[in-house]
């Protein structure tokens, strides 16, 4: 017996609601990514096209969540994808990853090759374009932050948003560098340094996506905290081939065997499980088989 419709809905409307913020972000980062772009080709800027690069994964990622917020809202009515689409959003979270971690290897391969002769790069221009793309991931990162904690996609363009801002403050500081004395090892120093520090970031949500994508328990979760839990309910004589999912970003769903004790009211036993699933685990899907205790083994095989 299933629960949660509701809360599906609520997690649905949660990403609805960004959308507009979404599309804001998209718009400003597009236009600061070809000007950053066409600034790192004509000043010779490697961490200023490793700043663009950034902020191409922004676009793209930011792109990608929409695509799948749209998705979502029209795929979970077809009767043939019983879960929606929710998941194209982790997807979304674990393509964005792969992307940024890719444009953060590349940048720092580049910046260590330009060590042994670093050339010149036009310091004014490249401060000037830099100070422009601060100013438009400040406003990125501002619209952005509220549904970075609501779901898992919103979170990947926030993290790739705070992390272009750090990067173009990277690209002022060197610039303003080369600007006073002359030392061109600031640029590739600073796109390696923009490097290291997102890296970390993106593997962690890359992590998080595919840990969702295995179907493994959730990391607030403890499953035998759950069986013990449900195996407490009044009624209940055991627990079986209990499974914990995340289905998406704030949406945990449970299904377990519970094989009744003899006496105990069908309707009561369901009732309490769920209400333990929801007040003590905040699950609030849950499918639950009852068994009559004095069948064992009814299901049959079914612990995988």
């Amino acid at each position: 017996m299933g629960a949660g419709h509701g809360h599906e809905e609520t997690v649905a409307n949660a990403a609805q609601h960004h959308r507009g913020r979404l599309w804001a972000a998209f718009g400003l980062l597009a236009v600061l990514m070809v000007v950053e772009a066409v600034a790192a080709l004509r000043t010779g800027s490697l961490a200023l096209l490793s700043d663009a690069g950034h902020m191409f994964t922004d676009v793209l990622g930011i792109g990608m969540a929409l695509a799948a917020i749209t998705a979502t809202r029209h795929a979970n009515r077809d009767p043939q994808r019983t879960f929606g689409l929710y998941r194209l959003e982790v997807l979304a979270a674990l393509a964005n990853a792969v992307l940024l971690s890719g444009v953060a290897v590349y940048v720092v391969i580049e910046a260590v090759g330009r060590f042994g002769d670093p050339p010149e790069v036009l310091a004014g221009p490249m401060l000037a374009v830099a100070v422009l793309g601060l100013l438009a991931n400040v406003v990125a990162f501002l619209l952005l932050r509220p549904g970075a904690k609501e779901s898992i996609n919103l979170q990947g363009a926030y993290l790739e948003v705070l992390g272009d801002l750090l990067g173009s403050l990277g690209v002022i500081g060197a610039a303003l560098l080369i600007t006073v004395t002359d030392w061109w090892w600031a640029d590739p120093l600073v796109a390696i340094a923009i490097g290291v520090f997102i890296l970390p970031r993106t593997w962690k949500l890359g992590r998080a996506a595919v840990r969702i994508l295995v179907q493994a328990a959730p990391k607030h979760l403890q499953v035998t905290a759950v069986h013990d839990r449900l195996a407490a309910v009044p009624g209940v004589a055991g627990v079986h081939d209990l499974h914990v999912w995340t289905l998406t970003s704030g949406m945990e769903v449970a299904s377990a065997h519970l094989t009744m004790a003899s006496g105990a009211d069908v309707g009561t036993v369901l009732t309490a499980a769920r209400t333990a699933l929801h007040e003590d685990f905040h699950i609030e899907h849950a499918t639950l088989q009852i068994e009559p205790g004095a069948a064992p083994g009814a299901c049959g095989s079914c612990e995988w």
